[in-house]
């Protein structure tokens, strides 16, 4: 097996960035999900309610962001040192800096609703879900773990259920995941739970199957939302935990990974 896909989402379900190489931290691939949007009572705003959001590509440089949409002229979005302000994510509520007015106005002129764009200047301080991880374990903004992990074989399974249907094939964007192995079986990743996988020289726990919701309906490159993989998914991959597909992981080192990198179960 190998890793044969890297993307990080630097803020919060808008675009991805694609990559080579990324280094590992405790609470995720550098970058990931360190930065999100929230509406006018500081509440989370994803893609689920949203599709627009994915309109926002953000790209990191030596200062902080870069943003850029269709239609806008591109900025520059430093890190801030404001003090913290508490925002809510999903039914935590969470210390993270705000970006600023004139972040706050080009994400709210792209999206199309009044918007604030936050960043986690600290990641220690959301734990994973205590019935999966260790009292130690760190998140950023992902929705419950460091990252996601999907198999190539799975999504050609999907992808021949789909047009045996009559629909589509879709791409592995749709899931949004971190990193993508290929060279193993179709499901393989469900045999893994529970388990360590070690990619190039980096350890990760598997710690649970991955639940997927709406936000996997919405074309990353269109926004058009539909009904697929959701519906499929349902007819084959339904679970008493949810419709799954692909797994979550937990790092145990700090280290790099890279596409390329052979993949091994421990």
């Amino acid at each position: 097996m190998r890793l044969s896909y890297l993307a990080t989402y630097p803020i919060k379900s808008c675009y991805r960035v694609e990559a080579g190489i990324a280094e590992v931290e405790p609470w995720g691939l550098a970058g990931d999900r360190r930065w999100i949007v929230v509406d006018e009572t500081a509440k989370l705003i994803t893609q689920r309610e949203l599709p627009a959001l994915g309109r926002v590509r953000p790209r990191y440089n030596d200062r902080g962001l870069v943003l850029e949409a269709e239609g806008a002229a591109p900025i520059e979005v430093p890190y801030p040192s404001a003090e913290t302000t508490d925002i809510r994510h999903f039914h935590q509520w969470i210390a993270a800096t705000s970006a600023g007015d004139v972040a706050n106005h080009w994400v709210s002129q792209v999206i199309g609703r009044p918007a604030r764009l936050f960043h986690l200047d600290d990641p220690t301080r959301r734990a994973v879900d205590a019935g999966y991880g260790t009292p130690d374990d760190r998140v950023s903004f992902a929705d419950g773990f460091p990252l996601l992990l999907a198999n190539e074989s799975s999504l050609h399974a999907v992808n021949d259920w789909l047009v045996e249907d009559g629909d589509e094939p879709i791409t592995m964007t749709r899931f949004r995941p971190n990193v993508v192995v290929s060279g193993a079986p179709a499901w393989a990743e469900d045999d893994w739970i529970g388990r360590r996988i070690v990619i190039g020289d980096v350890a990760f726990r598997v710690p649970k199957s991955c639940d997927r919701c709406v936000l996997t309906t919405i074309d990353p490159e269109t926004g058009e939302k539909g009904k697929q993989p959701l519906r499929i998914l349902a007819k084959h991959r339904r679970f008493p935990g949810g419709l799954m597909f692909g797994a979550n992981l937990i790092p145990d080192v700090r280290g790099k990974i890279a596409v390329g990198d052979e993949v091994t179960v421990a």
